[in-house]
């Protein structure tokens, strides 16, 4: 199976769980219809994105990058690569890459939210698949060349430092960490 299929059913998936999202999923299923190289960086109409909030639970605290070029906290992410085979090996090699966190795993039942942001020419969009990924309370981090800091933040100081994308997809992963206690 291709990285745009596994796509594909990923979100087809992501659907039964969140339908608040349902516009937004349509969007993204109607982009990589639309576009066989939707999943790569080349596609100059947008293409999609893996990322990881990485959340240490045990110490209520997440994980967040102060990404070199927009210069914003974030949470780890970035493009798909070839030698991705699923969204969620994406997500979780560019937590890991951009963490320097080894053992990384993915909080589990997919992905916890989509946001799609616009992004500078030549390419428009970024459609970004959200995960979120559980590092150990040990866990030591390391920056990498694409940051020009890592810190963490306790849940309540994220909103003062992020933007609302980011808040977002930590209220939706505490939900969905909630829930599955």
């Amino acid at each position: 199976m291709s990285l745009h299929d596994d796509a594909v059913l990923v979100l087809e998936r992501y659907g039964e769980r969140d339908p608040d999202q349902a516009e937004l999923r349509r969007t993204y299923l109607d982009h990589l219809a639309g576009h066989p190289d939707g999943m790569w960086k080349a596609c100059g109409a947008g293409h999609l994105t893996a990322s990881a909030l990485v959340i240490d639970p045990a110490r209520g605290r997440v994980l967040l990058t102060l990404h070199r070029k927009l210069r914003m906290w974030l949470q780890m992410g970035g493009h798909c690569e070839p030698q991705d085979d699923t969204l969620t090996a994406a997500a979780l090699r560019e937590a890991a890459e951009e963490s320097g966190i080894a053992g990384l795993t993915l909080l589990p039942g997919g992905p916890v939210r989509l946001d799609r942001h616009p992004i500078p020419a030549p390419c428009h969009w970024h459609l970004d698949v959200q995960y979120a990924a559980i590092a150990a309370p040990e866990a030591t981090e390391r920056i990498s060349d694409e940051s020009l800091d890592l810190r963490w933040f306790p849940y309540d100081e994220v909103a003062a430092v992020a933007d609302t994308s980011v808040v977002r997809l930590l209220d939706r992963t505490r939900a969905r960490l909630a829930h599955s206690s």
